[in-house]
Order: C-alpha cells, then sequence, then structure tokens
C-alpha cells in the first residue's frame, strides 16, 4: 500500500512533530519538578542554620535501619520513642539561656468512635506513647498561642517505614536543632508532637487532643506525612479557614499546594492525623503536608531509607522551617479560648479560597470573594463576544444566530473531550481481551501514555474529521467571510465557551479546582488576540499563524501536563493497593481507570489547541498514524511485565483467629489475598515458590477454592481479631 500525501498532509504531520517534541520538553520539566531533581540536597556538613538532607537522613536510617519494627506492641516502637527522647535531651542541653525547652514522654489512654469509611468504628486504647518538645522564650506562657508540628513515628506490619514516616519524624528532629542551633528564639511557642500510634486509626493523635495540657494553646498546626517515598510534599488539605493556607503561599520555599487538591482528597481512601487536629476533636487552622510519589513501597517491605528520593526531604525541611516562623510570627495566630470569642470575625475565614503552585517556582492565592469575580468573568466574554463580533455592522439577529454556532462549536468541543477519554477506555477493554494479565503499564508508567494518549487524541480530533466545516447558521453572503473563517472562529469560542462553562460550574458546586479552567480560558483569549493579529501578516490557513496560536499557550499548557502528569503517575502508583474486584469484571477495573485518567490529562493538556491546531491534525493520513501508533504501543506493552523489584506486586498472608470471646477460639485460617487485579492464579503461575510453600498444587482454580466473602475479610481486618503479614513482594 503506497501512502499519498498532499501540501496539508505534510503541514499537518510537521505540526503533530513539533508539537510532540513541544510536549516531550513540557514532560521533562515536569519529571524533574514531581521527582524534585531540581532541589540540591544539603550535606551532613550544611551550615547550621540551614535545613540538611543528609543529617535528617542519618535519622530515617536508624528508625528504619537500626531499630524497625515500630508497630504497637512491638519492642522498637519503645526503642524509637527512646532514640527521639534522647535527641531532643541532647539539643536541649546546647540550648541558649534565652530559650526555654521542655520534654514529655506522654502515656495516653482512652476511647472514642469514629466513622471510617463508611464504617462506624468503636476503639479503646491503654499505654499509648507520644514524645513531645515545647521550645520557648524564656518569658512566655502556657496560654500563649503555639504552633504544632506533627508527625508519628510508628509503621505498618511489616514494613520499616522510613518514609511513612521516619522521614517525617526525621525532618521534625532537624527543625528543632535548627531553632537551637541557629539562636532564633520563636515569639510563640513551638511544640513539636512525635506520635507514635497513627497506623492504629489515629490513636496517638487523640491521645493527645482528648488529654494534654497544650492542647488549648494551639494555634496552628502542620501535620507531615507520606504516602510514597518523597517527591512532590503537596499540601493535601487545609483549613478551617484559608489563613493556614495563605501564610502557606506566602512563606513556602518550593510551593507544592493546590486546592483542587482538596477537591480530590475526600475521595481516597485514607486518613491521617490533620482529622484529628481539625475536625473531630478540634477546629484548629492547619495544613495536611504529604509526600505523594514513590507510592510502590508505602506500607511495604521496601520503604527503605535508599528508596527516599534525593531532594524531597530537603524541599520538605526548608519549606516547614519558613512555614514555622510565619506561623509563629503571625499576629492572626489566636489559642482556642481567643478563637472562640473571635468567632466569624475572624480575617480569614474564608473556607473556600483559591490557590496553586506553578511547577513549584510561585504560588497564587486568592480568596473566594475574589474568584466569584474572576471566575465569572470568562462565561461573561463569552457571551458578549458575539454582540461585540456582530452588533455594530449586522444587527441584533446577527448576534443571536452567531451565539448559536457558538453553542455548536462547545457541543462539539465537549463531544472531542468526552471522546477522548471514551477511546483510551473501550481500547484498554479490547487490549486486555487478547491479553492473559493486565496492568502492564504498573511497572513502566511511561507505557500508560504511549498506550491511550495516541488514542485520545484520535478522539479529540473526530469531531473536527467529521464536521470538516461548522455546520453554522450565519448567512456567509451578508458577512462577507469564508466559511472556514467563521468556522474556526465558532470552534475557537465553542472550546473558551466550554472552559469558561466549566469553571462557573466548579464555582456554583463549591470546589476550588476551578482555577485549572480559568487558567485555560485565559489563556486561549491571549492566544486568539496573538492568532488574530497573525492573520494580517501570515494569512488565515496558515501554520505559521497557527505557531503564533500555540506560543501564548506554552505556560498553560506545562501547568495542564504538570498537574495531569502528576494526577495519572499518582493513580498508577496507587493502583496497585487499591484492592479487587470479583472476577470476571475486576479484571478490566484498574486498566479502564488508567485509560480514563490519561484520556482526562490528554483532553486537559491538549483541548485548547484543537480548536484552530486541528484544522492541521483532523487529516485522515494523521488519524491512521495516531491509529497505528496506538497498535503498535499496544503490542510493544504486551511484552512488559507488570511488575519490578521498583513496583512490587503486594500480597497478603493473614492468619486469621475467629473468638466468640476473649478467651475461646471458635475458627481460625491462614487467607491469602492480592490487591490489584491480576489475580491469586497470576501469582501461583509467576511465583510458583509461593505456592509449593502453600502447598498449592496445579489443581487449584477458584471453583476448587475456599473462598472468603468480602463481609467476613472486612470483619477479620478489626485490629482485635487478625494477625497479618505481607509475604515477599512478585518482582
Amino acid at each position: 500500500m503506497v501512502l499519498r500525501f498532499d501540501a496539508r498532509d505534510v503541514s499537518g504531520f510537521k505540526l503533530l512533530f513539533s508539537l510532540a517534541i513541544m510536549y516531550g520538553l513540557m514532560s521533562f520539566v515536569v519529571h524533574s519538578v514531581i521527582y524534585t531533581k531540581f532541589i540540591k540536597p544539603l550535606g551532613i556538613d550544611a551550615p547550621l542554620d540551614r535545613f540538611s538532607e543528609a543529617r535528617a537522613v542519618e535519622h530515617v536510617r536508624v528508625l528504619s535501619h537500626d531499630i524497625g519494627n515500630r508497630q504497637e506492641g512491638r519492642p522498637g516502637l519503645r526503642e524509637a520513642a527512646e532514640y527521639i527522647k534522647a535527641q531532643l535531651e541532647r539539643m536541649k542541653e546546647r540550648a541558649g539561656s534565652n530559650i526555654r525547652i521542655e520534654i514529655e514522654e506522654n502515656v495516653v489512654s482512652g476511647s472514642f468512635a469514629m466513622l471510617f469509611l463508611g464504617h462506624g468504628i468503636s476503639f479503646d486504647y491503654r499505654n499509648l506513647t507520644n514524645i513531645l518538645m515545647r521550645i520557648s522564650s524564656i518569658d512566655s506562657k502556657h496560654s500563649d498561642p503555639s504552633v504544632l508540628v506533627n508527625a508519628h513515628f510508628d509503621t505498618t506490619l511489616g514494613s520499616p517505614g522510613a518514609a511513612d514516616c521516619g522521614s517525617c519524624v526525621a525532618s521534625l528532629l532537624e527543625i528543632a536543632r535548627i531553632i537551637i542551633d541557629s539562636g532564633w528564639v520563636p515569639p510563640r511557642p513551638i511544640i513539636l508532637l512525635f506520635n507514635g500510634a497513627e497506623e492504629s486509626f489515629l490513636l496517638g493523635a487523640n491521645g493527645f487532643m482528648r488529654t494534654h495540657k497544650w492542647r488549648d494553646s494551639i494555634g496552628a498546626f502542620i501535620n507531615v506525612e507520606a504516602t510514597g517515598t518523597g517527591g512532590l510534599d503537596v499540601v493535601c488539605q487545609s483549613g478551617p479557614g484559608s489563613w493556614p493556607s495563605y501564610v502557606y503561599a506566602q512563606s513556602a520555599i518550593y510551593p507544592m499546594a493546590n486546592s483542587a487538591a482538596q477537591d480530590i482528597f475526600p475521595v481516597i481512601p485514607g486518613d491521617t492525623d490533620y482529622r484529628m487536629f481539625s475536625q473531630d476533636y478540634g477546629s484548629i487552622p492547619g495544613l495536611d503536608i504529604i509526600f505523594l510519589f514513590g507510592g510502590y513501597h508505602y506500607h511495604a517491605s521496601s520503604d527503605t531509607v535508599d528508596r527516599l528520593l534525593p531532594g524531597s526531604m530537603q524541599a520538605r525541611g526548608d519549606n516547614l522551617y519558613s512555614m514555622v516562623k510565619a506561623f509563629a510570627e503571625s499576629s492572626k495566630l489566636k489559642n482556642d479560648h481567643e478563637r472562640e470569642s473571635l468567632g466569624d470575625a475572624h480575617d480569614y475565614n474564608d473556607e473556600q479560597a483559591v490557590f496553586f503552585d506553578y511547577l513549584t517556582w510561585f504560588m497564587i492565592f486568592y480568596s473566594r470573594r475574589i474568584a466569584l469575580m474572576l471566575h465569572s468573568i470568562p462565561i461573561a466574554i463569552f457571551l458578549i463576544m458575539p454582540f461585540l463580533l456582530r452588533m455594530m455592522n449586522y444587527g441584533l439577529y446577527c448576534c443571536f444566530v452567531t451565539l448559536y454556532d457558538f453553542v455548536k462549536g462547545m457541543i462539539l468541543h465537549a463531544t472531542g473531550i468526552m471522546l477522548a477519554i471514551i477511546f483510551p477506555v473501550i481500547f484498554s477493554i479490547l487490549r486486555l481481551l487478547f491479553s492473559s494479565y493486565g496492568m502492564n503499564w504498573f511497572a513502566n508508567p511511561y507505557l500508560a501514555f504511549l498506550m491511550f494518549t495516541p488514542i485520545s487524541l484520535i478522539g479529540l480530533l473526530i469531531p473536527r474529521t467529521v464536521f470538516r466545516v461548522l455546520p453554522l447558521s450565519q448567512d456567509v453572503s451578508i458577512l462577507k467571510t469564508s466559511k472556514e473563517a467563521l468556522s474556526d472562529e465558532a470552534r475557537f469560542w465553542g472550546a473558551f465557551g466550554f472552559y469558561a462553562l466549566l469553571t462557573l460550574a466548579y464555582l456554583l458546586a463549591g470546589f476550588t479546582g476551578g482555577f485549572l479552567t480559568f487558567f485555560a480560558s485565559a489563556s486561549m483569549l491571549l492566544a486568539w488576540i496573538s492568532f488574530y493579529l497573525s492573520i494580517n501578516f501570515c494569512g488565515h490557513q496558515s501554520v505559521r499563524s497557527t505557531v503564533f496560536y500555540v506560543i501564548p499557550l506554552i505556560p498553560c499548557l506545562t501547568h495542564s501536563v504538570y498537574f495531569g502528569g502528576a494526577l495519572v503517575q499518582f493513580f498508577i502508583e496507587k493502583i496497585g493497593m487499591m484492592g479487587s474486584l470479583p472476577p470476571p469484571y475486576g479484571f478490566y477495573i484498574p486498566d479502564i481507570a488508567i485509560a480514563a485518567t490519561v484520556g482526562i490529562a490528554t483532553g486537559w493538556s491538549l483541548g485548547p489547541l484543537i480548536s484552530i491546531c486541528g484544522n492541521w491534525l483532523a487529516r485522515s493520513s494523521i488519524l491512521q498514524f495516531l491509529l497505528h501508533l496506538g497498535v503498535i504501543a499496544w503490542a510493544l506493552s504486551s511484552q512488559f511485565f507488570p511488575y519490578s523489584t521498583d513496583a512490587p506486586k503486594r500480597v497478603i498472608l493473614q492468619h486469621s483467629f475467629l473468638t466468640a470471646d476473649a478467651n475461646q477460639i471458635v475458627d481460625s485460617s491462614y487467607d491469602v489475598a492480592v490487591v490489584d487485579s491480576n489475580s491469586i492464579l497470576f501469582l501461583l503461575k509467576h511465583a510458583p515458590e509461593v505456592a509449593k510453600e502453600l502447598h498449592i498444587g496445579p489443581e487449584f482454580s477458584f471453583e476448587t477454592a475456599n473462598m472468603s466473602s468480602q463481609r467476613t475479610f472486612m470483619k477479620q481486618q478489626k485490629p482485635s481479631h487478625h494477625r497479618q503479614a505481607h509475604t515477599p513482594h512478585l518482582e
């Protein structure tokens, strides 16, 4: 078969390859930012008034390697508490005479009930250990408003907990050292809480909030956590009020925060100590800051010190020290009694502030009041533009007809966005029909982009291909303009209106992620002005004028790649521990989820271009090329095993006891479970040593296996009813 290209095909391919290079460069920059490769960690000999990642890592090494096994009831947890306390005592000896250091080992007991993932759970705990350090000026009082910084030093069973959360504890120890060695005297007290029971449903933080004498003095808090081994240290929750995020925006050295994360976090099946401080047992303004990436090793035996991503702890430490100083020096820091007396009069009581960072270089913050005005401007422009374009020369009727065409353009753009999501989903299902296992992209995330992005782009371009010229309601003879020019105009303003409408919808729904679509619509407006001016020099149907449209969009597109790429990477890493649904449909869920997420990211990152660039890209030859590229990526992906040393498969071997009371065991069993869509049969096939250890023969099948129901398994997950350990991970 001989392919014949005309001049427009050649120009389309040139534009396609140019965009591929541009997005490749963007992805390189974004990858460096996401994994903090641009941050240089300071060594062990760093100045004493600077946070040193190397010094902090030494604490992580002791906690995770020399001690280890930091679970409630294990000797390692007691050793960790003693190590932390000893480090704090050594710092106290070096403190100057103008600073007061108080160190406490606080043993807490109590009981409470909570709602977690829709289930009511009750707890009774005794003799849990928290270690506290209070740093203040020599003349401070215990009622003075204070800043709390919290980290937990316990880990999950089977995990050495280097990142989660040895890195958090080490960061706090280094912060304490900086305060003392730098000679800075905090104007308000700083309380460092090392709590010993977070993994057991936040018990340590609960004990502190219910019993400790310093709890009512806390005016702000920072909770540090880890859901991976480093990378972006994102503010995932903030509040009540917008004051904590405002302080963060003003003080963070490497800002890593966006209010859209607070729209996403509630749907993630997990929780942190933030809940205890800000929601369940206090209304303290605070921040929840979490390592996002390296999630392959989260709560796993591979969470070791050598897995920590370089630069991550340095960025966290620099941010943390700057934030602690900013909170302590803020005139708005109030203790519990002062907050109650102020009530709604608090200066930063806006619950819906909008904020986002731009590649950690700088941060933009504005209140909901400003958002109400700012985010309403794009939809107003969309509605007014037909009248500005037509009213003076063609009358009111022509204005409404033009608006009608703009709405058609909006519908077509929305259709393209939906197809950009639907096509990869269909593609993923078809691929799995011919594959013995899924999640080929798990150990190699770039495969997900290679497999699904070309197919998603086809979905984006289909409406442009079907309707080469938009069906117009305007009379071309009256306007004396070509159909192609009017069609491009309607497509552009339709796409603009789509993002403007989404911005307004976000705002009215009470979410704070509308900055994403607002940024897109504002950038498109600048790009249209540039494109319109270039037409006079380059012509309407010119690649050069298209380039003038693309250039003003580059900052917006880079941010879209940053946000979308981080979202896809986060989901890929977490999909390996999200659980599995019963076969046969459960086999398809992870691939469908990742295909849809890549489709969303593609639509987000390429959508603003399509209204103008689609004129060159919506060619049958280009669509065929993209389809072939997707099929080749499909074929190549089948050669990749889903797991590796750096991305292991999680398997749980659980020894369960069913008790009638405290002294009577009714039944016991060993249960084996996987926590992703590749089943037990996959495990036994590719790890025969596991089958041999469990005395499982080749005749094993789901029909002959003793299957536990989900209800029984969830009941066994209560801490009083089971013991569990992870088997070696499948690589």
